[in-house]
């Protein structure tokens, strides 16, 4: 497995992985009409221009093996008080379980560390993903707060880590 920096050659894999994630993973959080019609577009616009032309804070890493099995996208210090946002982190659905998504979280942890240190981590999980909430609770997260995503349904949880290095003590941490 090879971790590295994503380009804008990227955006394409990143995009339709994202979308696939989505609708594997979150019918009733998003219309259906969206997920089945729309995800695959929208989220290809999303990574053209968040790949094509990245903020000054933005950091995206994958996950390579035979093609892009995952990412982690991470906006640093986009909170006063919560730190650097890890926005994305999604891994190929037939490529779970291997530990890719707790080395993406060591690395986005690795960039905070670097980049900004002495901030903390937060994420963003939905209420209805019981899976992974019980993956950042393995992970040293603690849920800080419960906020509704109205106008769509359900919650989202904020997952926090006030020391990212927490999460470079779990499996699959990368070396310097």
């Amino acid at each position: 497995m090879v971790y590295r920096r994503a380009t804008s050659a990227d955006a394409a894999a990143v995009a339709a992985l994202h979308a696939d994630s989505w609708r594997r993973n979150y019918r009733g959080a998003y219309p259906d009409q969206f997920l089945d019609n729309e995800v695959d577009e929208e989220r290809r616009r999303a990574w053209t221009g968040r790949l094509d032309h990245p903020g000054p804070d933005d950091r995206t890493v994958v996950a390579e093996q035979v093609g892009i099995v995952g990412f982690v996208h991470v906006v640093l210090n986009e909170d006063p008080r919560w730190g650097s946002l890890i926005d994305n982190l999604h891994v190929a659905h037939d490529s779970t379980r291997q530990g890719i998504g707790a080395s993406l979280m060591a690395h986005a942890a690795r960039v905070v560390i670097d980049e900004r240190p002495g901030t903390p981590v937060y994420l963003f999980v939905l209420g209805q993903n019981r899976a992974g909430q019980a993956f950042y609770d393995a992970r040293g997260g603690s849920c800080a707060e419960t906020l509704s995503r109205a106008p769509q349904p359900g919650t989202s949880l904020r997952y926090v880590w006030p020391d990212p290095a927490t999460l470079l003590s779990r499996r699959g941490h990368p070396t310097r």
